[in-house]
């Protein structure tokens, strides 16, 4: 496998990035499989282009997986494979940043069990999960979905659980996000200035303190007070 280290969580918001979104056999990266790859790339915040592919997952999709995105076998049985299709997804996002809703703990790490398994490569891009961007920048909300986010927003939510659709919502959220966020809804001061991480408030031996969130890959460290 190449010997490049995975990317980092960023907070800090970013122009040029590929908003991204996957649907798969079920929850886990280990055992379940992607069934759809879908992705819009973003420069200068104006959309130049987008991705999206089905996938031949070589098994039956549970019932329970159909139920939530739509996604039948027969609609598989021609699509490529894994290999095929991340590879081109991959080679659509280059070395752009990666933006999706709840990535950190699901997305992020099917595209990293897949792509050391299928292609023996290391996916290195930085990226930018909008599930803590939006409970940072809009905590008055009881639940931080996607869907809760666009209906905050008033955008269309029809189509969602499918790939693209939901890229598509998720792209309108983060530049409205970016907004509050620009108004310093989250502080800047809350950003880390080596690798530009969440700093996350955490408890020591000593007390509070703020935290990197890439920790151990970043260190950094900052006294609360």
């Amino acid at each position: 496998m190449e010997k490049k280290q995975r990317g980092k969580r960023l907070a800090e918001y970013r122009t040029d990035y590929v908003v991204f979104d996957l649907e798969t056999t079920g929850l886990s990266p280990v055992s379940d499989a992607i069934v759809e790859i879908s992705g819009i790339k973003v420069k200068a915040g104006k959309v130049t282009g987008n991705f999206s592919m089905l996938v031949n997952p070589g098994r039956s999709i549970p019932y329970g997986a159909i139920a939530v995105h739509g996604i039948t076998d027969d609609m598989v049985k021609d699509a490529p494979c894994i290999a095929q299709a991340l590879g081109d997804f991959l080679k659509f996002a280059g070395d752009m940043v990666l933006v999706g809703h709840n990535i950190h703990t699901f997305d992020m790490k099917f595209l990293y069990e897949a792509s050391g398994k299928e292609l023996n490569k290391t996916v290195a891009n930085d990226y930018i999960d909008t599930l803590y961007l939006a409970r940072r920048c809009l905590p008055q909300l009881a639940h931080h979905r996607l869907v809760d986010l666009a209906a905050h927003f008033h955008f269309p939510t029809e189509g969602a659980h499918r790939a693209l659709n939901d890229c598509i919502m998720n792209q309108k959220c983060y530049e409205a996000m970016a907004k509050l966020q620009k108004e310093k809804v989250i502080a800047p001061d809350l950003v880390c200035p080596r690798c530009k991480g969440e700093l996350i408030k955490r408890e020591g031996r000593y007390g509070s303190f703020y935290g990197c969130a890439n920790f151990p890959s970043c260190r950094y460290t900052k006294n609360i007070g």
